[in-house]
């Protein structure tokens, strides 16, 4: 399995950056253990729970960490910041036609 088995194309206006108002308007994706996925919204998830079920909670913020360049070749670059290893390092991946050597501007 590659990384870029997980490249797909999302539009941008698919992709929330703010909540939905009312936040009930929410969408949501069932996907039973049938299989047959279900489009519905967030008023019709307490429907969704049986008995026994265990909810997790994930409350991380997104930050926005992709950046887009072009090297002095003019290939495009893009850098996406996992995370902030110290005040002057982050962990990075580089994706770029060609991968840039250390130290390219």
């Amino acid at each position: 399995m590659q990384p870029s088995d997980f490249d797909y194309q999302l539009p941008p206006h698919l992709i929330a950056d703010h909540p939905s108002q009312p936040r009930s308007a929410s969408r949501l994706l069932q996907v039973p253990a049938t299989g047959a996925f279900r489009d519905a919204g967030m008023v019709d998830f307490p429907d969704c729970l049986r008995d026994g079920d265990l909810l997790v909670f994930n409350d991380t913020r997104v930050i926005p960490a992709r950046l887009f360049g072009h090297k002095a070749s003019g290939g495009r670059v893009e850098v996406l910041v996992e995370r902030l290893l110290d005040e002057r390092r982050v962990l990075a991946h580089v994706r770029a036609s060609k991968s840039p050597r250390s130290g390219t501007r």
